[in-house]
């Protein structure tokens, strides 16, 4: 159990037998009548959004979930496969659980995978991935009129805004939790 005064964003607590993770948190105390936490709640199994308002001092029961390192392997339709670090099995994880963290996957990536009851719920990739770029169009010298971006498509399938020297093959590392390019990476 674990008191609403506790709650953080990232804590994952168990509401009426469904895992929630709180996204956003408020402490609340009004002029009249007692306090009240206000969160922002993600539903693990659905990936909806619900907001809702406990008492200060409440118990609520905290959601377990089991973490397991996993490595990407490859895809099949709408089937992600993954080779579990520890025990070497095969895994194989849906798009739908993956969210947007599939964008960002290729060969050999190393990630975490979060269980509730079995079923994957969720998925943390590193936070900086390195993506060859497969199509942009060429930069033009001189032309900065529209900002100096450009987009690119990756290798995993994601489409960023890149600088007008970034061409095809050229490997570029990007914020996985902002979609945004970073840097070049030099290849030798």
């Amino acid at each position: 159990m674990i008191n609403t005064n506790d709650l953080r964003a990232g804590v994952t607590i168990d509401l009426d037998g469904t895992p929630f993770m709180v996204t956003e948190f408020a402490h609340v105390k009004p002029g009249k009548g007692p306090a009240f936490v206000r969160v922002t709640l993600k539903n693990l199994l659905t990936g909806a959004n619900h907001e809702r308002k406990l008492r200060a001092g409440e118990k609520v029961k905290r959601a377990r979930l089991e973490e397991k390192g996993a490595t990407f392997m490859y895809t099949t339709g709408d089937d992600f496969h993954f080779m579990d670090e520890s025990s070497y099995e095969e895994m194989v994880v849906t798009r739908d659980a993956l969210g947007t963290a599939s964008k960002w996957l290729k060969d050999g990536v190393a990630i975490r995978i979060s269980y509730y009851q079995g079923k994957a719920v969720g998925v943390e990739v590193p936070t900086f991935v390195e993506l060859r770029v497969t199509e942009t169009e060429p930069g033009v010298r001189g032309d900065t009129a529209a900002g100096a971006y450009k987009p690119a498509t990756l290798e995993s399938g994601a489409v960023i805004s890149v600088p007008l020297f970034i061409n095809e093959n050229d490997l570029v590392r990007v914020d996985t939790r902002t979609g945004v390019y970073v840097d070049r990476v030099k290849q030798s």
